[in-house]
């Protein structure tokens, strides 16, 4: 279940459990609906494959908030890390076929979205 930052008890979490154990969809929305998750899989998608490149490909993301998407989507196992034995040592980010997957869900998604003209 991916609730975050909400009180157990509260009715918002107990209305977002249920939903999730509905439907397996719902779960997935949640996860893409947060704040630059869908452009930093796609940033990864598009072969900026560390953290410095994907920032300056998404010039208004936080770096805190791109440090948890990229955790986010390590922890569902739609991008993998692969640290490098260098000095420094350095990390790259690429998508693994559930991510791949996923993309080409999310681009069907979105060629419709703009043929609705929403």
């Amino acid at each position: 279940m991916i609730i975050h930052n909400r009180k157990v008890n509260s009715s918002n979490f107990q209305n977002q459990a249920y939903l999730e154990e509905k439907c397996a969809l719902n779960e997935l929305l949640n996860l893409l609906s947060k704040r630059w998750m869908t452009d930093v899989l796609f940033s990864i998608e598009e072969g900026n494959n560390r953290f410095s490149s994907i920032r300056e490909d998404l010039k208004y993301i936080s770096d805190n908030i791109l440090a948890d998407r990229i955790k986010l989507l390590e922890q569902h196992k739609l991008i993998r890390r692969k640290t490098l034995n260098e000095t420094p040592p350095r990390v790259e980010y690429s998508l693994t076929k559930t991510g791949e997957e996923l993309s080409n869900l999310l681009e069907g998604l979105c060629n419709f979205a703009e043929r609705m003209e929403l």
